[in-house]
């Protein structure tokens, strides 16, 4: 099992990895495989089904289908462009598509939300279809969406997992397996992982890589700061990370802040990266959009509030996170979808605990010891957006997610990495609370906090 820091981290738009991301890719995935076809296709349709439906429209979903249609992709997102040319085609009702040509596409006739049961392979599919000139379906593919902005066929979905893309030489698939490489060959985690990833790429392109992913995510921590305004989709929540940072500023310039009050600094963080995805910017999946301000709001406290840090680091710190979410990932889910919030924040939560702990010095039994601990204290969150929109109770919970990150890395590193519950069965109980719980509370909005908001 090998997943890449690039596919853990990836650079794309809010406000949901899984209901925006991924169906946009899955569009661009449908447009491929059209170009590669004999026949000629004269028009596009799109149904989304369980909780891409039932959450659809708060999570942008529609929009990014439709812009997948037209050819945009997450990486390179265009805001003013995308906007331009969602007017075009809901004026017109066709997509002008590279290689295809202009396609019959009217999104009020042409984009179905199916509100029955979800597909059988997963919570979040959708099924694209071409037609012909007379409208008859010419060529269909169902894709899932399964967290992260990852992106599967119906065929991909049961098929046996892919033939490793290298050799790999340190091709751990659990924590127990990790921690005994690292033993063996004296290496921390981050160093098996960067040793992995460099059998894919150069040294460069990997240094690279991991200073962009910081680049954009300390840049969404920035201009969640200094943004004002109410969030889009209806609840009317006002932006607070500018307040509140200004707030802490004030504070901290009278010299009257008491200690606990970094736990705040720790809050805003993540709240400004939470805030500018419920607004559609541009945020890294870390490892999903809806948790993607634990990372970020974690190194940023290491950064800017603990003596010694080295921006050097960063790189160390991405990679010993992606670690511990690819075992989350392989082993359980960072799926809302599949098993609620303790998923997501919960994965969050681990992979920066992990990280921090790395980069304090902690040895690989304690980094995994405060994955452990930071994953064991989520377990049970369920994920309940009220109105479908990645706002309450997600915001909050990605500067309480950071907060667990930075406690649990600080008690395991009190310790000497010895603990009574290892991680590999924390993972597993994830999993198993995960497939117990019930659907109300995995992303549907239909259950806890969605379904219990004031009438007002």
């Amino acid at each position: 099992m090998f997943l890449s820091v690039f596919e853990m981290f990836k650079v794309g738009i809010g406000p949901s990895s899984s209901h925006t991301m991924g169906p946009m890719v899955a569009a661009a995935r449908f447009l491929d495989h059209l170009r590669g076809q004999p026949f000629r296709v004269a028009g596009l349709r799109a149904t989304l089904h369980g909780s891409l439906a039932f959450t659809g429209v708060g999570h942008a979903t529609d929009r990014a289908v439709i812009l997948g249609l037209a050819g945009f992709r997450p990486e390179d997102y265009d805001a003013a462009r995308a906007e331009a040319a969602l007017a075009g085609i809901r004026h017109n009702g066709e997509i002008e598509v590279e290689g295809l040509g202009r396609l019959r596409f009217d999104p009020a006739r042409d984009l179905a939300f199916d509100y029955g049961a979800p597909l059988p392979g997963h919570a979040n599919g959708l099924v694209l279809r071409a037609t012909d000139a007379e409208g008859d379906v010419i060529a269909a593919e169902t894709y899932y969406s399964i967290g992260g902005g990852f992106v599967v066929t119906e065929a991909e979905l049961g098929a046996p997992p892919p033939a490793p893309a290298a050799d790999f030489p340190y091709p751990f698939k659990s924590a127990a397996q990790m921690l005994e490489m690292a033993r063996t060959s004296g290496r921390s985690i981050g160093a098996m992982k960067r040793a992995n990833e460099l059998a894919l790429r150069a040294p460069s392109e990997l240094d690279a890589g991991l200073k962009r992913l910081w680049a954009v995510m300390t840049g969404c921590i920035d201009r969640g700061l200094a943004t004002e305004g109410t969030l889009p989709g209806g609840l009317g929540v006002r932006r607070r990370a500018p307040r509140i940072r200004a707030a802490l500023e004030a504070e901290r310039a009278l010299n009257v802040t008491p200690p606990h009050v970094v736990n705040d600094w720790i809050s805003v963080y993540a709240m400004a990266v939470n805030e500018e995805n419920a607004a559609g910017g541009q945020v890294v999946t870390a490892p999903t959009n809806g948790a993607a301000g634990v990372v970020p709001a974690t190194i940023r406290y290491w950064l800017d509030h603990v003596p010694g840090a080295r921006p050097v680091q960063v790189g160390d710190f991405l990679l010993t996170a992606a670690a511990i979410g690819g075992l989350i990932k392989h082993n359980a889910s960072i799926s809302g979808a599949e098993c609620g919030c303790q998923a997501e924040v919960g994965a969050a939560s681990a992979m920066a605990a992990a990280g921090l702990a790395a980069v304090l010095g902690g040895s690989p039994e304690q980094v995994e010891n405060a994955a452990e601990i930071a994953l064991e204290h989520h377990l049970g969150m369920t994920c309940d957006p009220v109105k479908g929109l990645v706002q309450v109770p997600c915001i909050e919970r990605n500067g309480l997610g950071a907060i667990k990150a930075v406690s649990a890395a600080s008690l395991a590193l009190r310790g000497d990495g010895t603990h009574f519950m290892p991680l590999d069965n924390c993972i597993e109980a994830m999993r198993q609370t995960g497939a117990d719980m019930s659907e109300k509370y995995k992303e549907t909005a239909l259950g806890g906090l969605a379904v219990n908001v004031p009438n007002c």
